[in-house]
């Protein structure tokens, strides 16, 4: 089974939104806003999309931070990790899927090992964004084929 993982991260006066899992193994971690691609959405779209779902909040993709590959025997998980503006700040949770959603420094992150969903992914990824290592969009080619013009 192939797995596509798209996820936004955005930094605020020195912190950064994340959001605190609420189901399923990682219950009680604190994320990046991210989820699992929909049919018929490109990646830049499931990254605005995952981050408004999870944070309330409305951010636009700006850039690319990190891509993680995970190859399992019986799975392929593909996360693209994005950099965001916040357009509209309105945060709130759902209860359901997100418990709570917080801001925090990088330095706040550093001391939370053991509580952070895949830190060793996510803490590089966020020293990226910090050191402005951020790829163009451009990168991304999408292509739309609608079935009846192809």
């Amino acid at each position: 089974m192939n797995v596509i993982v798209v996820g936004g991260v955005v930094e605020k006066d020195g912190k950064f939104l994340l959001v605190k899992e609420n189901r399923g193994r990682w219950k009680g971690t604190w994320n990046i806003p991210a989820g699992k691609l929909e049919e018929h959405e490109s990646v830049i779209e499931g990254a605005e999309r995952e981050f408004f779902e999870e944070t309330g909040c409305k951010g636009s993709v700006c850039g690319l931070l990190s891509i993680l590959n995970r190859v399992y025997d019986d799975m392929n998980i593909i996360s693209f990790v994005f950099d965001m503006n916040l357009i509209d700040e309105d945060i709130h949770s759902n209860g359901l899927e997100i418990e709570d959603v917080a801001w925090f420094s990088y330095e706040e992150l550093l001391e939370m090992k053991g509580k952070l969903r895949a830190d060793g992914f996510y803490l590089p990824t966020l020293q990226k964004k910090l050191e402005k290592k951020i790829l163009p969009t451009n990168l991304i080619n999408i292509n739309r084929f609608d079935k009846k013009n192809s």
